[in-house]
């Protein structure tokens, strides 16, 4: 049973060739492929939102760091996108149901019904609101560092796709003091005036030491780090007693110099602080992106939360553009690119 017409062929776009340094175009192709027709227990997905992430940048590397599939040369590449199903041979989506794919670098997707998770369309005001990278900010603040009330909080990254929801979760989860740290005058204004961030300072302005001793003055307790490099060191050396690190990134080394990835650890001032580092995966269970989505709803009929969205037009040949903007920090926030 469909519910359109279905063309012959689709778009996608595809990995060239593994980059050497930072995005270019020639790291993408785009190209065309038939529209296969879904078999027994499948369906076809007319893909309408497509989700970048900064991360997207090492899973193209010949050996991505990152515990997830890779990219492949040749091969379509993957990402979270939202659409609508317009074909179905499976009793468990029907034509018009709305759902979330992973294959989102393409126009159509066919496959078993089982490999799209179905949305409620009256959960949050628009389907885009399913593709955030919430689960990360979720996990990270709320089961690695179990953020609670009193909490001093400094986020790296903080106008990032991660961080700017990181901030609002801690102040919903009664942080006193949230500190973001970002790349320009601009995204230090928006923390502020728009996520109700407490304080916020451009990293590019001084050491960032300097600039977390001004601001908390008494330490930080909890570290929400998307960027190492000299924002991890000064974070350590800011330290309140205890204070808890969660790290889901390493932003500097995959966009900067070769070394960001790496801080120094000052071994003795972490054991004498006895700080908690815990990296954490950025691949995420069913259930981590339940409990994430239900609070993200409950948090935006509250009127305690904002989401911060980039969406590009243009359809999915905007998206290598797209991504290599996001990278070199053009955009706040989520960033989405909306199909034709």
């Amino acid at each position: 049973m469909t519910t359109e017409e279905i063309p012959a062929k689709a778009k996608e776009v595809r990995l060239a060739a593994h980059p050497d340094g930072a995005l270019t175009l020639a790291n993408f192709e785009l190209a065309e492929a038939a529209v296969a027709e879904p078999g027994e227990g499948e369906v076809l997905v007319r893909y309408q939102y497509l989700q970048l992430a900064a991360v997207m940048q090492d899973l193209m590397k010949p050996e991505p760091s990152l515990p997830m599939p890779g990219y492949q040369i040749g091969a379509p590449m993957w990402g979270a996108a939202v659409g609508v199903v317009v074909a179905s041979n499976s009793p468990d989506l029907a034509p018009g149901d709305i759902v979330e794919g992973m294959d989102g670098f393409k126009e159509y997707s066919t496959g078993p019904a089982g490999d799209y998770f179905k949305l409620d369309p009256d959960a949050f005001p628009s389907p885009l609101y399913y593709l955030t990278q919430g689960p990360t900010a979720y996990h990270g603040m709320v089961d690695i560092v179990e953020v609670g009330e009193g909490d001093t909080v400094f986020v790296s990254g903080a106008a990032g796709g991660v961080g700017s929801l990181a901030g609002q979760i801690a102040k919903c989860r009664g942080a006193k003091r949230v500190i973001g740290a970002a790349g320009s005058k601009a995204k230090v204004e928006y923390l502020v005036n728009e996520l109700g961030y407490d304080a916020a300072f451009d990293y590019h302005d001084g050491p960032v030491l300097d600039r977390l001793r001004e601001l908390a003055p008494d330490g930080i307790d909890v570290f929400f780090d998307t960027v190492g490099g000299e924002q991890f060191e000064a974070a350590v050396q800011a330290a309140s007693a205890g204070a808890r690190f969660a790290l889901c990134g390493a932003l500097s080394g995959q966009v900067g110099d070769s070394i960001g990835a790496f801080p120094r650890l000052d071994i003795m001032t972490s054991i004498v602080k006895q700080i908690s580092i815990r990296p954490f995966a950025t691949y995420h269970t069913p259930e981590q992106i339940w409990a994430w989505n239900s609070n993200f709803a409950t948090w935006l009929k509250e009127e305690r939360f904002v989401l911060p969205q980039s969406v590009v037009e243009g359809g999915l040949e905007a998206a290598p553009q797209a991504l290599i903007d996001l990278l070199a920090g053009k955009y706040t926030g989520n960033l989405v690119v909306k199909f034709s």
